[in-house]
């Protein structure tokens, strides 16, 4: 308990620290908020389930560092998005999400491929990186388009300094991965105590507890009003943990994937599908919606768990 304590007390700090940074930068250059979550945000909070993905596939546990880039997915759509739209339902640039969630599905079913497939190569990984690579940069160009269109961010002057905000991001950053570090580390080994499979390890409690920095920061980020955040944030982890995490990880140690079975890949897909309604007609995730997506995840952890 001492250690998940105190893992939740970092999380909470970093998670200030990186949404108060992130949100001045952006305002600083004039550079929408989606894209700021889209990737510094997204990619830094994805970066536990980048550590613990890569040490699984190391120690040939194949079956936590596939399971936890699925069940993050899961996790971050149906719990994240749900929670976040009870505290305050997200608005978002319909422009943007327009592109970001069509996205977000290709990539999954793409992703859903590759695990249904049963095995990801090195050359598959190094075209999943580079597809991240590609999507960063179309990313940036889409923000400049956005910012010479959208005069929102010149509307009030930033508060913050380049260099602050620098060091805003990074230590709030350090301090989301080492506060869900300690948070997965006790439980992991509780439910090895109890004899759960490493498949199921990954996709609850590795992927929640890696997935605790993306909460932490879009909880945040709705009591403070930064919805583009909150949402930017849950989209770019999820694109993010199948064309790096999955694409680096491959290109160190070929992956086999084992103990990943139908439903898992099938509730992964069904909630990013679940999400192009809201990308074509309207701007708002209701707290109801959110609800349903809290219960969705509620009954994908009853059928998971004997």
């Amino acid at each position: 308990m001492l250690l998940i304590t105190i893992g939740l007390f970092l999380l909470y700090l970093g998670s200030e620290a990186l949404v108060r940074g992130s949100s001045s930068l952006a305002l600083r250059f004039g550079i929408s908020p989606l894209i700021i979550g889209l990737t510094i945000v997204a990619f830094g909070t994805s970066a536990p389930e980048l550590v613990v993905s890569i040490s699984a596939a190391l120690k040939n546990s194949s079956g936590v560092a596939v399971g936890n880039v699925v069940g993050s997915n899961i996790f971050n759509v149906a719990a994240i998005l749900g929670i976040t739209a009870l505290i305050r339902p997200p608005s978002v640039h319909l422009s943007l999400i327009r592109r970001e969630i069509p996205i977000l599905i290709v990539v999954t079913v793409l992703g859903f491929g590759l695990i249904t497939f049963g095995h990801i190569s090195r050359v598959t990984g190094i075209l999943l990186f580079v597809g991240l690579c590609v999507y960063t940069i179309a990313s940036i160009r889409s923000a400049k388009k956005e910012t010479a269109i959208n005069q929102d961010a010149s509307s009030k002057p930033p508060e913050l300094s380049t260099w602050l905000c620098s060091i805003l991001i990074a230590s709030g950053l350090g301090l989301l991965i080492w506060g869900s570090q300690m948070f997965v580390t006790g439980a992991v080994n509780t439910a090895r105590s109890f004899g759960v499979s490493e498949a199921t390890i990954g996709l609850t409690i590795v992927a929640a507890g890696t997935s605790l920095p993306e909460l932490a920061t879009s909880v945040v980020a709705a009591f403070k009003k930064e919805s583009d955040i909150a949402i930017g944030n849950i989209v770019g982890s999820n694109i993010f943990n199948i064309l790096c995490i999955l694409g680096i990880t491959a290109c160190i140690q070929p992956i086999d994937v084992i103990g990943i079975g139908t439903l898992d890949l099938a509730f992964m897909l069904g909630l990013s599908l679940l999400l192009l309604p809201f990308a074509f007609t309207q701007r708002t995730i209701s707290r109801y919606e959110g609800s349903v997506f809290l219960s969705i995840y509620g009954g994908y952890l009853y059928l998971l768990w004997p």
